[in-house]
Order: C-alpha cells, then sequence, then structure tokens
C-alpha cells in the first residue's frame, strides 16, 4: 500500500513548494503524481494534503508521513550506496561528522593508521556537521560523529576514545603565566577567544566562569585555531583549548597551559554511531584504534 514513491513525492513537495516542481524533480508528470496521491489517500481513508488556493497544506497524517519520509529515506539511500559497493567488491565509506573544533587534528592522526590498515574503505569527513551532529547521525548523514558532548538519545551509542584536559592558554609574558592554576576572578580583565560556538556549550564558561557568576572583560569569536593562537601568542587574548594540542603547538610557539581551577576540567573525546551500525567491522576497527591514541604519538590524559 505505502511504496517508496509515496514518501519521495510527499518529500519533494514539502521541499520544493508544488506537485509541479516535485514532478519535474521526479521525472514523472503532475498528472502521475496526483493520481498515485490520490489513490493512496483513498486506500488510507485519510487526505495527505489539503488545497489552499494553488498551495498544498499536508494534514496531520501528511505531517506524519512527511516525518516518516525524512527518516526511511536516507535509510533506504544508504543500504542502496552500500549494497552497490559490496556488489563492487569494496568495502563501505565512513563518514566522520565533526562536533569539536579542535579536534580536527586530532582525527588526522587517527585517519593515516586506519586508511592504512583498510584501504578498501574511503573516509569522508564533515565539518559542517560541527554543531548539529545527533541529527547527522539520525538522518543517516554520517556514519560517525566526533564530540566532547555526547548527548546520550536511544538507538546512539556513544564510546569514549581520549582523555584530556581542557586548560587556559596564555603567553609566556602574561601575568598568569607563572600561576599553579587559575581562578576564574582573574579572567576579568581578560579578552576570552573561543571558536564560534554558544556560550553555554564552551567549557570554559559552563564549568568555570558561570558557576562563579564572572564574566571576561571581552569575548572575542574566531573559527580557526591557528589564527586563535596567533592573538594569543601576541598577547592579544587568552584562550581555552585540550592541553595536548597545546602541547603540539609548544615548540614553535610561546604558548603556556594552565589548569582552570585546583582540579582542572577534565574532558573526553568520543565516537558516537548507531546501535544498528555498532558491530559494522570497519567501523569497530575505527573506534579501536582512536582508543590508542599512545599509537600515533598524541599524550594522552592531562
Amino acid at each position: 500500500m505505502l511504496e517508496r514513491i509515496h514518501l519521495s513525492i510527499v518529500q519533494c513537495v514539502d521541499k520544493h513548494g508544488s506537485l509541479t516542481a516535485a514532478a519535474g524533480v521526479l521525472h514523472l508528470t503532475q498528472s502521475a503524481l496526483s493520481h498515485s496521491m490520490k489513490k493512496l489517500e483513498q486506500q488510507l481513508g485519510t487526505e495527505i494534503w489539503l488545497r489552499e488556493g494553488r498551495h498544498l497544506r499536508l494534514t496531520q497524517a501528511g505531517q506524519y508521513l512527511l516525518a516518516v519520509a525524512n527518516r526511511v529515506l536516507p535509510q533506504l539511500a544508504l543500504a542502496e550506496e552500500r549494497l552497490g559497493q559490496y556488489a563492487q567488491g569494496e568495502r563501505g565509506a565512513l563518514r566522520i561528522g565533526m562536533e569539536c573544533h579542535p579536534c580536527y587534528q586530532w582525527l588526522l592522526k587517527i585517519v593515516s593508521p586506519y586508511l592504512a590498515r583498510w584501504p578498501d574503505v574511503d573516509v569522508d569527513v564533515k565539518q559542517k556537521f560541527q554543531f548539529g551532529g545527533i541529527g547527522a547521525l539520525f538522518g543517516f548523514e554520517i556514519d560517525l560523529l566526533v564530540t566532547p558532548d555526547p548527548l546520550y538519545k536511544p538507538g546512539l551509542h556513544f564510546e569514549p576514545v581520549f582523555d584530556y584536559e581542557q586548560v587556559l592558554v596564555v603567553n609566556r609574558e602574561h601575568p598568569l603565566a607563572g600561576v599553579d592554576y587559575v581562578r576564574p576572578e582573574q579572567l576579568t580583565r581578560e579578552i576570552l577567544i573561543t571558536y564560534p560556538v554558544e556560550i553555554d556549550r564552551l567549557d570554559i564558561y559552563n564549568q568555570f566562569l558561570m558557576p562563579a557568576g564572572i564574566s571576561p572583560r571581552r569575548h572575542k569569536a574566531i573559527e580557526t585555531t591557528d589564527i586563535m593562537l596567533q592573538m594569543v601568542a601576541s598577547g592579544r587574548g587568552v584562550t581555552a583549548l585540550p592541553r595536548w594540542l597545546i602541547e603540539e603547538y609548544s615548540d614553535k610557539m610561546a604558548l603556556v597551559p594552565l589548569r582552570l581551577g585546583p582540579k582542572g576540567i577534565p574532558k573526553q573525546i568520543f565516537l558516537g554511531a548507531r546501535e544498528a551500525d555498532i558491530d559494522v567491522d570497519y567501523l569497530k576497527a575505527f573506534i579501536e584504534i582512536a582508543r590508542k591514541p599512545e599509537s600515533h604519538g598524541i599524550k594522552s590524559g592531562a
């Protein structure tokens, strides 16, 4: 009764605004689309659309069908892609979404040994999912999500793969450079440089400044890690980043990592995947390699 073409029609009409436009995208005639949907409405005993002049408005049943289409069609497309890869003797593709700016450098160190061990698997990193990774997992647009802040939802599995410490970064001439640890009130006169992320998702705010009721003198957002560190090295502000990342830059830049508070801010990098895919061999292998950062030169822990 309910077929894939019905889902495609509902999705296309919602995206393009009319049956005429949807017919062009699906390479069908408008009359064929209308006939197909009218027959479905008769079989279901309920209307999918209501006509309002030249426009179509989804009924409650139509809205539910659209939600099903948005969930099911990407799964079918992924299944067809993987089956085609198997038919061609290929292993598959691993699509990784980033929800962590500094993790990109870490990820590169994982990808290199992974590609060497799995030559028949393609890897694609999708940075446009930096701040919408959960939806991308549920939408079958990515297979793995790299994130320091997992959001546990039914159907998803998150695996901790790397411990690190979030630290304040200053240049070597900064007045704070010699302290054992930084107190929140010491940042009231500082320009705090961060990635362009909502404040409530930044660890230095939600785990350090906000609980103390403290704000920096100024907050400046910069998207690129190298530019951010150049700004700090030149004395134009301070930032908060993983200690391991600063240790990698310490030989070429005059930067000092400082503990945030007497106990610091411990963090973990997680890899998230759909529970249904967690036993896919090449996906599981990536997680296993990521659990062993010492094998590719990253210093684990604080």
